[in-house]
């Protein structure tokens, strides 16, 4: 078999590369990082995007290796000790460094770093992203670029920004780590209090970018929702993490994933809360998330983050739709309110006042929110006030928002409910005989 032919039979090789960069990137530049020093985190980046292009030129014509993994860590390896011997800054601490590197198994698919090391590196770049010093609208862009393996494009998106205010937000708190010198380690303390809330942050967008996909075919990315409860379970299991809110959180991730088997149809489909098979969601997922609520009990701490996995839970753990505790869901928004005023929080409680006291209510709890013009190129708005004129037969009225909503959404299986229901509302005409 020629290399051409060997080629156009590896049609996986960018799925598998995606899926890498997604679990094993980030876990490379952490402990690159480590070794270089934190002012050398652009370094550390180039060299695994450096392996990863590598892979991506040689695998389609060699196949992908027995152990993807260790082939890209070996190759980030290889070529950072290239790094260090070729450039003068590493030049009092090449000895060292390169002890540090070679000193690792050299079997092909043995892994070069144990999961201690890797784990250690990237609880203190979590920790470093975040730092005090860095400008706070870059700190949680960092943490998603450089843990998480986020473009920049899928880093706007979850700021609901533009690609150059990102690129900027990150090019300010790169030259702010090698102006300061900010350590690479696990702050103590009320420091450790302070950095946790932006680490938390930066873990939360990086869920609900996979949760809820900002564009693209697929409305989940299980991938990504997966990353960002490995990489929260790491914080919980930690001294440094181990607190009420960091469980809350995890709680939030696993109650809401359960329920992603359900979310779409065997075509593909949208299916809202009420038409979900509540079978098909994970039971051992939301066991998980129960344990992690109560442990989130603990102490007297009461954060956004309880307050939005009580709301998931009050879903998982009602038999159908109908029983649905939505009395307890609104108190629990109306406190969430306090913490977050944003106006999609808002726009969230309009909806349980919806299922107690009508479509009407509704309205004119969506009428009330503060800053709601902020919503108006938010394609979720109009389908919720399209959903409530619906249910109030304001079909015409409800055709409007519907056909707003359509031309925001970005989301395949999104479009494709929203022009049902968009149909659904407009009369049919009669042919022309």
């Amino acid at each position: 078999m020629d290399m051409e032919t060997n080629r156009q039979n590896q049609p996986g090789i960018a799925q598998v590369l995606e899926h890498l960069f997604r679990h094993e990137a980030g876990k490379m530049v952490a402990t690159l990082t480590g070794i270089f020093g934190i002012e050398h985190l652009t370094l550390a980046e180039d060299v695994v995007q450096e392996a990863l292009a590598r892979a991506l030129q040689t695998w389609p014509f060699y196949g992908v290796p027995q152990n993807p993994s260790a082939w890209i860590m070996r190759t980030s390896r290889n070529l950072a000790l290239d790094v260090v011997r070729r450039q003068k800054v590493f030049r009092e601490k090449e000895p060292e460094i390169i002890r540090l590197m070679e000193d690792k198994p050299s079997a092909p698919d043995a892994a070069i770093f144990s999961e201690n090391e890797i784990a250690d590196d990237r609880l203190r770049m979590m920790f470093a992203c975040c730092h005090p010093l860095i400008p706070t609208e870059a700190q949680v862009a960092l943490a998603l670029k450089t843990l998480c393996g986020f473009s920049v494009t899928e880093t706007a998106r979850a700021f609901l920004t533009t690609d150059a205010a990102i690129a900027k937000r990150l090019t300010r708190a790169k030259q702010k780590i090698a102006e300061a010198k900010i350590p690479f380690e696990i702050p103590a303390g009320a420091e450790l209090t302070r950095r946790l809330d932006r680490v938390l942050q930066s873990l939360y967008l990086l869920f609900n970018e996979g949760y809820k996909a900002s564009a693209g075919d697929k409305l989940v990315r299980e991938d990504i929702c997966a990353e960002a409860i490995r990489l929260t379970e790491l914080l919980a299991e930690h001294p440094a993490g181990n607190q009420p809110k960091t469980h809350a959180l995890l709680a939030l991730m696993l109650l809401n994933a359960a329920r992603t088997p359900a979310r779409m149809d065997d075509e593909g489909q949208l299916l809202r809360l009420r038409e979900q098979d509540r079978t098909r969601w994970d039971q051992s997922l939301i066991a998980r998330g129960m344990l992690h609520l109560a442990q989130s009990a603990a102490g007297g701490e009461i954060s956004e983050y309880h307050l939005q996995a009580g709301i998931t839970a009050c879903h998982c753990t009602a038999g159908d739709y109908e029983s649905t505790d939505w009395a307890g869901i609104l108190s629990l928004y109306d406190r969430l309110l306090e913490f977050d005023g944003s106006p999609i929080v808002a726009l969230n409680r309009a909806v349980a006042v919806a299922e107690i006291d009508g479509p009407q209510a509704g309205i004119d709890a969506v009428q009330v929110i503060k800053d709601r013009q902020s919503l108006d190129s938010y394609y979720l708005f109009h389908a919720v006030l399209g959903e409530f004129e619906t249910q109030l037969n304001h079909l015409s009225a409800a055709a409007v928002h519907f056909r707003r909503a359509l031309e925001l959404a970005e989301i395949r299986s999104e479009q494709a409910f929203l022009a049902k229901k968009l149909q659904a509302c407009e009369p049919v005409l009669e042919p022309v005989s």
